[in-house]
Order: structure tokens, then sequence, then C-alpha cells
């Protein structure tokens, strides 16, 4: 990694409003809504640094009130490509994690 370079997915955030993406363009609130747990301003910098990176497109359209939408980028949905599998997985096994880390809760 070069020096000063930030790494390309900072947060858990990021998979998850790329995979919700990858559905199709959704507004700020449809995000807000689907995110179980993300504060407003978390959704904010995270969006916000994944347009930065290139990964979606911020489009505000025209119609009253107006309203914001995002979508994933070509360099998005190949990301969102490379990280199905890892999010498939994590939909597969959330139940035996969750019983995993309660066994363990139960011993520490």
């Amino acid at each position: 990694m070069r020096s000063g370079c930030r790494p390309l997915i900072e947060d858990k955030w990021s998979l998850l409003v790329i995979s919700m993406l990858g559905a199709g363009p959704r507004r700020f609130s449809e995000l807000k809504r689907g995110l179980d747990g993300v504060s407003q301003r978390m959704l904010t910098v995270t969006l916000r640094n994944l347009e930065r990176d290139g990964m979606l497109v911020r489009t505000v359209l025209e119609v009253m009130p107006p309203h914001v939408e995002y979508r994933l980028t070509e360099m998005g949905a190949s990301l969102l490509g490379a990280v199905q599998p890892m999010i498939a997985w994590g939909h597969e096994n959330v139940d035996r994690v969750e019983a995993a880390r309660a066994a363990y809760d139960v011993r520490a």
C-alpha cells in the first residue's frame, strides 16, 4: 500500500451500501431504512467516500421536492461482483456466527 493511501473499503457500511445498490438505484431514505443501525451521519460519510472513490454516482433529480439518487458506477458494479460471494456467505452463515458468539460469551 502506498504511503498515505487509505483503504479502498474502510467500513462495514460501504459493502452493505454497494450490495443494496446492486439491485438498482436508491434514494438516501431507502438506503437508510435498509441499513439497520446506520446513523444518518455515517451513511452520508459512507456515500461521499464511495462517490469520491468512483464507486457510485449521486444524481439530483429535478422534481418537487428534489430527490437525490445513488447508483453504482461500472467500477462499483465490478466491486460488487468481487465481494458478492462474501456477502452471500454472510447471509448463509449469520445464524451459525450468532450461535458461535453466544457460546463464546457464555464461556467468557
